[in-house]
């Protein structure tokens, strides 16, 4: 193998590795105008499949439950009942998210306009 092979066999290394690192996490004003008002489903690897309305106000609505949702920082922080407020960095592409804690992925979702499960 040359020289010139192995760079560009360790650059593409580099470059797969860093496509499982955070893009570039959204601002605290990005995360309000993308979510709020707005729906996300998708799928936290720890606990499974999820869709939530995040109403403007801060009030999470899911299919029978309520909690409430802030942003602080760059973070956006969630309190359900009965549990300590869990807060994590956002990766917005477009309509999907991607949820971020400790420097590692926990799960991903689609932001749909508005309320359509009617929460």
């Amino acid at each position: 193998m040359t020289i010139l092979q192995k760079i560009f066999l360790a650059g593409g290394i580099t470059l797969l590795s860093l496509g499982t690192a955070l893009a570039a996490p959204a601002t605290g004003d990005a995360i309000k105008a993308a979510i709020g008002g707005n729906s996300v489903q998708g799928n936290m690897d720890a606990s499974g499949p999820y869709a939530e309305f995040y109403q403007a106000d801060g009030i999470i609505k899911g299919k029978d439950y309520t909690a409430k949702w802030t942003v602080e920082g760059d973070t956006m922080c969630f309190l359900y009942d009965g549990s300590p407020k869990d807060c994590w960095a956002v990766e917005i592409t477009g309509d999907q998210v991607k949820w971020w804690k400790d420097g590692k992925s926990g799960g991903t979702g689609t932001i749909l306009p508005g309320n359509p499960n009617n929460f």
